[in-house]
């Protein structure tokens, strides 16, 4: 039996140890394939990003866009002032019905006529173009405006000053002036300049927290830290989204150009080549654009998101992994401790079957003998004495089982009444002085004075102290000592009940079995001493219905001590 057992353990651990490494092998397995799927998952997401970013940018100039072609004139005019007063009545009917009417801080109009350059800034309160001065800050619009080519080459000079200028848009008005006589085909031809100053706050606080949250938010608040500025040295701040978290170029996940607006966007058919900004449309050139956009993830970059979705990935395999090892070692444990089980069981079955075979077998032999005639009246009386001691042997084993039986179903203790410790000792050594006397054995008693009393079964405990008492018959030599003190030094106070023999002691690697179920220790196998195994376990199960525990103290050929521990009943009880 311990042999097969041994092999079934190496089998057991052989298995939990090849289960283990190919948990290791999967894990790292595991740990590749998410470093791969981050890298797909970076990509994904960095295309993403440009993909949004690329409709902000498209959404962002389209609003502009739209705006400024609410203000354009419908029809080409014949001169200046119809083109001027077209451009106010237009002003008119556009701030009454475009929600973007704050987009504007300043509207004006430069007149090119020859050499002759005529601004005029239109009133926003009363609508009317009025006589005015270039601002300073208008000042290579200005320039540009009034630039008249090389003769010699028509080509501007390199210094030229460019239109991209942060918040000021200029837009020439095409098909209004005539040009000069075709004899002179390098004079300057008559023109309108429309010039938009844009109003920064209304695209920080309207225009851009629109967009943005159309494409890169989530719920109220943005994914991305995000950062507009303009593309003029140095650049200025439009819009910033948390400002305790700046982004810079180096730092951001990707930027977009803002404010990218061509001819193809204000005119359905082309314009001449060379007027107007340097594009044909919003996005198609990375260049272009008036203002950068510049975001970075909330979480301090894409690198640091994917970085955390890997982790938890890992983590999450991890555990599961952990899981899974655990379940296996648990489910050898629990099979192994199943089939101790089931080995002790058996051995029960066998051990009970030869506790009921031998007085069986006496009492079939003393009751042949009689009815046969093969005793005489003188053999009568001990044959007698010997039935009634095997069938008393063969009762007192049936109801140890029927007790575990009661035990196993929740039903160790009927009822508690206030008893004497005393008592019960007394009445359970009564029961076993014939036993003793037969097997030469000496009992000492000891009982301190004035113990109170404890809340109990009588029978149960009865019981409990006889196991104890046989234990020690069988396997404990001729001495066995009793006592019971009181411990006031706990809370609870609480009795000891000692039962103590000076037998061979039980090996320390099975003090910790002793009360388990069907345990039998080598010796009792090796010295064929009768048992169940359940004495002990009765024992332990009936102590704990009472509230208190029993433990074992054993040095091998000295003593061995079975300790038990009961509460002192209440004061109330006690009186």
């Amino acid at each position: 039996m311990r042999i097969r057992n041994n092999r079934r353990s190496f089998l057991s651990s052989l298995v939990v140890v090849a289960l283990f490494a190919l948990c290791v092998i999967l894990g790292g397995l595991q740990f590749r394939w998410i470093a791969e799927v981050s890298i797909a998952d970076r990509e994904r997401l960095r295309q993403s990003l440009d993909a949004s970013l690329r409709r902000v940018s498209q959404d962002f100039n389209a609003e502009i866009a739209a705006s400024i072609r609410g203000l354009l004139p419908s029809n080409s005019q014949p001169n200046a002032d119809a083109t001027e007063a077209a451009l106010a009545e237009r002003y008119e009917e556009w701030s009454k019905v475009d929600e973007h009417k704050r987009l504007f801080g300043r509207v004006a109009i430069a007149l090119v006529h020859n050499d002759k350059t005529l601004f005029r800034n239109l009133n926003l309160q009363t609508g009317v173009f009025e006589n005015a001065t270039w601002p300073a800050a208008w000042q290579m619009i200005e320039t540009r405006i009034e630039f008249r080519p090389d003769p010699r080459s028509n080509r501007p000079p390199p210094n030229l000053p460019s239109q991209d200028v942060g918040l000021v848009f200029d837009l020439p008005l095409f098909g209004m002036l005539p040009p000069e006589p075709p004899q002179s085909p390098l004079a300057r031809r008559e023109g309108a300049w429309l010039i938009l100053e844009f109003a920064p706050d209304y695209a920080r606080d309207v225009i851009l927290p629109e967009v943005l949250q159309r494409h890169l938010g989530a719920g109220a608040k943005l994914d991305y830290q995000v950062e507009v500025l303009t593309r003029n040295n140095p650049p200025m701040l439009i819009y910033q989204s948390d400002s305790a978290h700046p982004v810079d170029a180096a730092t951001a996940d990707s930027t977009v150009n803002l404010f990218d607006l061509g001819f193809a966007q204000f005119f359905p058919r082309p314009g001449p080549q060379g007027f107007g900004g340097r594009g044909l449309g919003p996005g198609l050139n990375p260049e272009a654009g008036r203002w950068q956009l510049l975001v970075r993830h909330r979480s301090g970059s894409l690198e640091a998101v994917v970085a955390q979705a890997r982790w938890r990935n890992l983590i999450v395999t991890a555990c599961v992994l952990i899981l899974m090892i655990a379940a296996v070692g648990a489910l050898m444990r629990f099979t192994e401790r199943a089939q101790k089980l089931a080995d002790l069981r058996m051995d029960f079955v066998t051990n009970v079957s030869h506790e009921l075979r031998t007085p069986l077998t006496v009492i079939h032999s003393a009751a042949y003998n009689m009815r046969a005639g093969l005793t005489n009246p003188g053999q009568m009386e001990s044959y007698g004495a010997l039935i009634e001691a095997e069938s008393g042997r063969l009762k007192g084993l049936i109801e140890q089982v029927l007790q575990f039986a009661s035990a196993e179903a929740g039903h160790t203790v009927s009822t508690f009444t206030p008893i004497s410790v005393e008592a019960i000792l007394t009445e359970a050594i009564e029961s076993r002085t014939a036993a003793i006397a037969a097997s030469h054995g000496i009992l000492e008693l000891t009982i301190e004075a004035g113990l109170p009393t404890i809340l109990g079964d009588p029978v149960t405990l009865k019981q409990a102290i006889c196991n104890l008492l046989d234990n020690s018959m069988k396997y404990g030599g001729k001495w066995i000592g009793v006592s019971a003190t009181l411990r006031a030094d706990k809370e609870p106070a609480v009795i000891n009940i000692r039962v103590a023999d000076r037998g061979p002691g039980i090996p320390k690697e099975e003090q910790r079995h002793v009360f388990e179920p069907f345990f039998r220790g080598e010796r009792a196998g090796l010295g064929q001493v009768h048992g169940t195994g359940l004495g002990l376990n009765l024992v332990k199960r009936i102590v704990q219905a009472h509230g208190g525990n029993v433990r074992v103290k054993s040095e091998p050929m000295k003593e061995t001590e079975f300790i038990i521990e009961l509460p002192v009943a209440n004061r109330a009880v006690q009186g």
